[in-house]
């Protein structure tokens, strides 16, 4: 409330002649005056800061008919979407997430001078791979260099070109975490012929990135330089800029040094070509029986991925560019994955791989330009439900050229298949096929939520968080993650280690999901993994190693027929596939006869009661890993059936406090004690909760 008028001051004021209202004389005038006066104060008051005041309308516009904007928007809600409260929750959501054009002139300002101050970097004259004294001493090569000795020659120039790339410029990016992808185009002069040999290519790379990072550090304008992982490869670091300040929090910008477009020749990185030397690798001489050299399939798609950056943004501009429908599916989706967790560390299903479903679905016209977000994002529920991409991969491609791959030699290669517009890169290279399956079955829930047209199915698809711990049976977490290099000596994983730079846990993981399935059988229905994150970490220290990611974490969603069966029947004792039984069992398979006469291999698991046959799957678990994998039984922390113990405790307690003796008809009865029985469900929902917390790393309340 500001100062009364001068006017309004004088009146009144201290030392002023009080005016007096003159007495009343009647009821009748005393209530009009009351009402009176009370009309004038409501009046005079001005409306109160942050309250909404009623809209008045006349009686025309109150009445008047809809605008054909209005039939539309009526329409469009009652076809696209189950209600309109539905329509509002998508749309506040999407408001959420977007970025305010505030935020965006505030970053748009922060990417012209970080273009500026990577630009006056100075150069560096050119020295061996493996000369690396000219590096300061408080920044280290982001990249773990083994083995140490390679071929080649570095230099840093100023990069020839700096684009911004990624959901940034598409307007897809969503809240809270806000980053911002900017590609470095090195200059021809850094590289050479056979850079694309034994990681002479992210040598240079990290290189080239230890160097930035030394001088950008130095700048009052980043008040954060670090390291991270892109996308959890240990082989392409890249560099995080965050601004000074108040607007620290604002946006992170992420480097990634990429060479020209057409420098590497596509034939030489095709799955089926070997780019990593078995001798430079392994340290010895190479077999001389001419076997020829093992694929690098992800090694190859690493390298494409760098050479495709602007391309695909090209590509995501044209389809996605004037179609808000699009975008808001996008970010929909982006959301979902989310919340699930499926867009995690390594291996997950990023946003940029959503945002290319798309575009493919609208180059096959399942998706229209024209679509609302929700419809998109009902779409490519419907479209990941209903496709496995593990059996048949899809194309962006409409080239016919002979000479490239067919979808056959990358299913050979890969789990996942889904190329891009060149038809030689597969851009879920890195998506298990486990997390894959995962997905399809978070969109056959999707969907059925969504069809049901439950009141609170908005709340559930899209806000309320999902972790493993949530979504699964059984979980059990594998750690030291040291434990895998053996296994990977014992499951004789040299070409997956090869191909993966060396990293174990990448190399062991879908050998090891694919034993686990085959030992569980019928009583599993859904396997999958799950890998955090690779925290960043600041450029004087190394970068971390395979064993620091934490902890690989196995969910197991069974199928209760078959699940307490105690029995594993195998062949017929004189079949050929009995020799493989009693391999793949070990010294847990034996010969016995059954009731037919039929003498057959089986395994007997140890369990009397109900709740050990329910823990069945972890005596398999196990059994199996130490067995094939020599990973021994303390380094699986096993999470399953935590309530069978509660449950027992309630069922022995309740034999007399759950009945009470009734006197019925002349005799004593034994009747149920409902208020009881009550109370135990009370003292089982707080056990829930406690047992749970205290067995489990992933889920706090």
């Amino acid at each position: 409330m500001g100062p009364a008028p001068a006017g309004k001051q004088l009146r009144g004021a201290t030392g002023g002649p009080e005016v007096m209202e003159p007495a009343l004389e009647d009821e009748g005038k005393g209530k009009e005056g009351k009402k009176a006066s009370s009309r004038k104060r409501t009046l005079a008051e001005p409306p109160a800061k942050g309250l909404l005041q009623p809209v008045k309308l006349s009686r025309a516009e109150l009445y008047k008919e809809p605008t054909n904007e209005e039939l539309n928007r009526l329409r469009e809600t009652e076809i696209l979407f189950h209600s309109s409260l539905l329509r509002l929750q998508v749309e506040e959501l999407l408001k959420e997430v977007r970025l305010s054009e505030k935020k965006k002139d505030r970053i748009d300002a922060f990417l012209q001078e970080v273009n500026q101050r990577v630009m006056r970097v100075p150069s560096v004259p050119e020295t061996e791979l493996t000369d690396q004294a000219w590096l300061p001493a408080g920044v280290r090569v982001p990249l773990h260099q083994v083995p140490y000795a390679v071929k080649g020659c570095f230099r840093f120039l100023p990069p020839a070109q700096v684009v911004i790339v990624g959901s940034y410029l598409l307007g897809t990016c969503i809240r809270p975490d806000v980053n911002v992808d900017v590609a470095l185009t090195m200059p021809r002069e850094i590289l050479q012929d056979k850079d694309g040999l034994n990681q002479r290519y992210f040598r240079k790379r990290a290189l080239y990135l230890a160097h930035l990072a030394h001088h950008l550090a130095q700048d009052p304008l980043f008040g954060s330089v670090r390291f991270s992982y892109t996308n959890g490869c240990h082989l392409k670091p890249s560099l995080l800029l965050r601004p000074r300040g108040k607007d620290e929090r604002l946006v992170t910008v992420r480097l990634h040094p990429c060479p020209p477009p057409d420098f590497f020749r596509p034939c030489r990185l095709l799955p089926t070509k070997n780019n990593v030397r078995s001798a430079w690798y392994r340290g010895q001489s190479p077999a001389g029986d001419g076997s020829p050299e093992p694929p690098t399939p992800h090694y190859n798609t690493w390298v494409l991925q760098d050479t495709a950056l602007e391309s695909h943004l090209q590509l995501l501009s044209t389809m996605l560019g004037s179609a808000q429908g699009l975008k808001d599916g996008v970010a929909l989706l982006k959301v979902w994955l989310r919340q699930r967790e499926l867009d995690k560390g390594q291996g997950g299903l990023t946003g940029f791989l959503v945002s290319m479903l798309v575009v493919f679905l609208v180059s096959t016209r399942k998706i229209h330009t024209t679509m609302s977000g929700y419809q998109v994002l009902r779409s490519v529920l419907q479209f990941l439900a209903t496709t496995d991409l593990t059996v048949n991969g899809i194309s962006l491609c409409l080239s016919s050229d002979p000479s490239l791959p067919a979808l056959a030699d990358f299913h050979q290669a890969f789990s996942v298949v889904f190329l891009d517009s060149s038809g030689r890169l597969n851009l879920c290279a890195d998506v298990t096929a486990s997390t894959y399956h995962q997905v399809q079955h978070e969109a056959r829930l999707s969907m059925m939520l969504l069809d049901s047209k439950a009141d609170d199915g908005f709340q559930l698809l899209l806000m309320t968080p999902k972790p493993m711990i949530r979504a699964f049976d059984h979980v059990l977490h594998l750690r030291p993650l040291s434990r895998l290099q053996a296994a990977c000596h014992r499951l004789k994983l040299w070409p997956e280690l090869q191909d993966n730079g060396g990293d174990y846990v990448s190399a062991a993981l879908g050998p090891l999901i694919t034993l686990l399935e085959q030992g569980l059988g019928t009583r599993l229905h859904l396997l999958a993994h799950s890998r955090p994150p690779v925290p960043e970490w600041d450029i004087s220290q190394d970068p971390p190693k395979h064993k620091d990611s934490g902890t690989l974490t196995l969910g197991l969603l069974l199928r209760p027929e078959g699940l307490t069966s105690i029995l594993e029947l195998g062949p017929e004792a004189d079949q050929p596939e009995a020799a493989e039984f009693r391999q793949f069992w070990g010294s847990r398979s034996e010969l016995r006869r059954f009731q037919d006469g039929a003498i057959r291999e089986a395994v007997v698991w140890d369990a009397a009661s109900m709740s050990q046959k329910r823990l069945i799957p972890h005596q398999v678990v196990t059994h199996l890993l130490a067995l094939h994998a020599d990973i021994p039984e303390t380094c699986v922390h096993y999470v399953g059936g935590p309530l069978d113990a509660l449950i027992q405790g309630l069922k022995e307690a309740s034999g007399t406090k759950g009945r009470m003796v009734m006197f019925q008809g002349g005799e004593l009865v034994m009747v149920p004690n409902v208020e009881a029985i009550l109370e135990d469900f009370a003292v089982l929902g707080e056990g829930l909760v406690q047992t749970v917390e205290a067995r489990s790393e992933r889920w706090t309340v």
